[in-house]
């Protein structure tokens, strides 16, 4: 496995080794102890996910206020622009943002920590986005950050993605603006 940094040291971005010839690949998409000697992280992952979105459809920016989740993401079908943005408030990069696109071609990973919001805009016809998780889902404790905060600058691709774009669910239309957002003591 090979480790990539990024602009955020505890964010990584994580590319598999792919064994492929004219019958196809094969990767092993995680290895508990390869993950832990690549990264230094030894994890609890106790939940895997799976969405299925279409062209210009944006999820996030997505956390979780109490039983923060660290997740493992990854592409399987289709291309996604994928943001994880650091919300722990006294971090040197506290506000700072990673984005990274992830796709079945690159078969690229993200490893985003616990303490971060997490988002991916949807640029091929459909998408599908797995993902481990380090926590349980708590709906009770789940936040959301506005997509397009002035603050965050995210520098979304809408046009690759379509028409019309962004495809918002009605509580990430209503995200909160990063100033007034919950973040991590």
């Amino acid at each position: 496995m090979n480790v990539i940094a990024t602009a955020i040291p505890e964010v990584l971005i994580l590319e598999p080794r792919v064994f492929g010839d004219a019958r196809g690949f094969f990767f092993e998409s995680y290895n508990e102890r390869v993950f832990r000697e690549a990264t230094g992280l030894s994890l609890p992952f106790v939940q895997d996910n799976h969405s299925r979105s279409a062209r210009g459809v944006l999820r996030g920016l997505h956390y979780q206020i109490v039983q923060p989740q660290g997740k493992l993401v990854r592409v399987v079908a289709g291309e996604v622009f994928d943001v994880a943005v650091d919300l722990r408030r006294g971090a040197p990069t506290f506000g700072h943002k990673v984005e990274v696109r992830l796709s079945a071609e690159n078969k690229r990973m993200l490893w985003i920590p616990p303490g971060f919001a997490h988002g991916f805009l949807t640029l091929s016809e459909h998408a599908e986005f797995l993902y481990k998780t380090t926590d349980y889902w708590a709906a009770a404790h789940e936040r959301s950050i506005l997509w397009n905060d002035p603050t965050l600058a995210i520098g979304w691709p809408l046009a690759e993605a379509g028409p019309g774009a962004p495809t918002l669910s009605p509580k990430d239309a209503a995200g909160a603006a990063f100033a007034d957002a919950e973040v991590y003591s």
